[in-house]
């Protein structure tokens, strides 16, 4: 009885917690955010000033007093008051989209491979930001659960999400995450390199903000057409402003030794799957989700390697946080796959 009242008196909240941005399912209303996991604070009063998309603005523009923060690193937390103040600004923006009485059901996206203190840490930010019962689950999972590969059949299926702070490879079978591997090679990686590049080959210094900008314009991992772009920064000799125009060449050779560790560790990933499911994937395919499948070329770079079928899910950003609604409809089917029972599954 107390779960039918439930089920109406309070909202079903998913969430793809990522380094660089955080999705928000609402059950019944779709994806209803989409903000960079960024907040800013005023550090004389500990105050949050901004959360998400003006607290990015305010990246590398802030005064002595006010640090814009970004509260997870490599995918886990790094701050836990500021991740928390995160998302309960979340939690209550999507709350209030779908006003109901009692405190809402959350489930949590977070990487393959976290530790038991990293993933309680996860836990007990969502309880103390206002959620009433608290799952989690692997993202590799959730992205194939959203992006509906037969997970629960005896079929071998292997995902790669490639996010801001990770790169999560699972191979997924009869309901389980058969092997997984975590690498730190993902957007904020491939940022640096564009940072570090620019200093050693042009002599110019640019912020994080220009480097996803140029990685996001002209990006790529192979020759798809040239282009280029303008990129603003200071000048190492002199001190002062300067422009240099970069093209996609110049980002492939930033990128190639972060590329090329990636492809290594797919290749180890396959060489330590079961024959069987190795078949299947073979048959199947490699799927590519996150936002680090959008980079030109590697889709096509993957399968001249490793000579297997590679594809881009649509909307790869989403894959995650749309896996989290599907769990959220039918929360016992989907019980097995969940990390670690720290909340009773109420039967819904």
């Amino acid at each position: 009885m107390f779960d039918k009242i439930y089920k109406l008196i309070s909202n079903d909240i998913g969430i793809d917690l990522g380094t660089s941005n955080t999705l928000v399912y609402l059950k019944g209303h779709g994806i209803v955010i989409n903000e960079p996991s960024v907040v800013a604070v005023n550090i004389k009063t500990n105050q949050i000033l901004a959360v998400g998309g003006k607290a990015k603005e305010m990246l590398g523009r802030t005064p002595g007093h006010i640090r814009a923060i970004r509260p997870l690193v490599d995918g886990v937390i790094s701050d836990f008051e500021v991740t928390e103040e995160m998302l309960s600004y979340l939690i209550n923006k999507a709350d209030r989209m779908s006003k109901k009485l009692a405190r809402p059901r959350v489930l949590i996206g977070v990487p393959s491979g976290t530790t038991n203190v990293e993933t309680r840490a996860v836990y007990d930010a969502a309880r103390s930001a206002g959620a009433r019962v608290v799952f989690l689950v692997e993202e590799p999972m959730a992205a194939a659960i959203g992006i509906r590969l037969p997970i629960k059949e005896p079929v071998g299926s292997m995902i790669i999400d490639i996010g801001g702070g990770t790169t999560d490879i699972a191979v997924i079978s009869l309901g389980g995450i058969v092997k997984s591997k975590n690498l730190k090679i993902a957007g904020d990686r491939l940022n640096n390199d564009i940072i570090s590049y620019m200093r050693d080959e042009f002599k110019i210094l640019v912020g994080e903000r220009t480097a996803e900008m140029v990685k996001i314009a002209i990006g790529s991992v192979l020759p798809v057409g040239y282009m280029e772009t303008e990129v603003h920064g200071r000048d190492l000799l002199t001190g002062l402003p300067r422009a240099v125009v970069v093209n996609d060449a110049d980002i492939r050779d930033a990128f190639s030794s972060s590329i090329k560790e990636l492809v290594e560790g797919v290749k180890d990933m396959l060489e330590t799957t079961p024959p069987e499911i190795l078949s299947d994937i073979m048959h199947r395919g490699i799927t590519l989700t996150g936002g680090g499948a959008l980079i030109a070329g590697l889709d096509q770079l993957l399968h001249s390697v490793l000579k297997i079928p590679v594809y881009v899910v649509e909307d790869p950003l989403s894959a995650v946080a749309r896996g989290t609604g599907v769990i959220l409809d039918n929360v016992p089917f989907y019980k097995d796959v969940l990390i670690g029972q720290l909340d009773e599954l109420p039967p819904r």
